[in-house]
């Protein structure tokens, strides 16, 4: 962006330049090769979930590539949190078609559980148990055994950067630990494709930004990261980004492109106007690029 420096700005300087920046979570991931044909690591078309008389999500498309980082905007009640739990298995679509890591949203839901990885919004490990006992009990969960299942122990203590704090227990940790913890946990099993919603929420500023730099370097080794976020500034820090108001996908692109098309100078301007606007089906294709 070429947005002056603002008070966040300033406060990360600060801190860095105190030398109290911990790199622990700046780590280099294995490699993942082109494991799809088409190098498309969601596809869905026409993907809709009604309740009742309720249209959560209506009739959706999206395409996102192996190795991209995917933000996913929009206001509360969008359908943001529905349109994420099909693409993980959760919720099986009303209608429409689609894949994620290669297994069919209707027919193999289980399979994507195993294959991706998912963070949610709220703090999902538990808290009563050790760092380590937490780390061991996703490990299972995703079925890791013997020396790999160790190796990513000490992995997941090295991202998290509680190397030495594996037996405290996660009730006295920091927000930020806490989540460092949980995207560790959400990658044990070393997926191509990680769901991340609103993964930095409550965090200060600077951990914010190193969790981002975790996030660029996952993607370039073949991760492809699917992320929600109400941080604009989070936003411009994505490949692409895709606005959802009332069910429907209003605007799909690079913040650049994005920002161009809308007029505005800020994703936070944009945001605001997609969500403010109830754009007729003809007009949305304008927005799309």
């Amino acid at each position: 962006t070429d947005d002056k420096p603002n008070l966040e700005d300033v406060f990360v300087n600060y801190l860095e330049n105190q030398s109290i920046t911990d790199k622990a979570g700046i780590l280099h991931f294995t490699p993942h090769p082109q494991k799809y044909p088409d190098g498309k690591s969601v596809k869905i078309s026409n993907l809709s979930r009604v309740f009742g008389d309720f249209t959560a999500v209506n009739t959706i498309n999206l395409e996102v590539r192996q190795g991209e980082i995917f933000g996913f905007l929009g206001p509360n009640g969008a359908g943001k949190s529905t349109t994420i739990r099909m693409l993980c298995g959760l919720l099986i679509p009303s209608s429409g078609e689609g894949t994620v890591a290669g297994f069919d949203l209707f027919k193999e839901s289980e399979k994507i559980k195993q294959n991706i990885g998912y963070m949610s919004q709220k703090f999902s490990l538990y808290v009563d148990l050790s760092v380590k006992e937490n780390i061991s009990f996703y490990g299972g969960i995703y079925g890791l055994s013997g020396n790999r299942f160790t190796q990513r122990i000490a992995w997941a203590l090295q991202l998290s950067g509680l190397e030495g704090l594996e037996n405290s227990t996660v009730r006295i940790l920091s927000l930020g630990f806490r989540q460092r913890l949980a995207l560790a946990c959400s990658l044990l099993h070393e997926p191509t494709i990680v769901f991340l919603d609103e993964p930095t929420s409550g965090v200060d500023p600077l951990t914010r930004r190193q969790f981002w730099e975790t996030i660029r370097e996952m993607a370039q080794n073949g991760i492809t990261v699917f992320v929600t976020t109400h941080y604009m500034e989070e936003a411009e820090y994505c490949d692409r980004v895709a606005f959802i108001n009332r069910g429907k996908i209003m605007a799909c692109g690079s913040p650049g492109q994005l920002k161009k098309n809308a007029g505005k100078s800020s994703m936070e301007d944009v945001f605001v106007q997609l969500s403010a606007t109830n754009i007729a089906d003809d007009q949305q294709k304008e927005f799309v690029v």
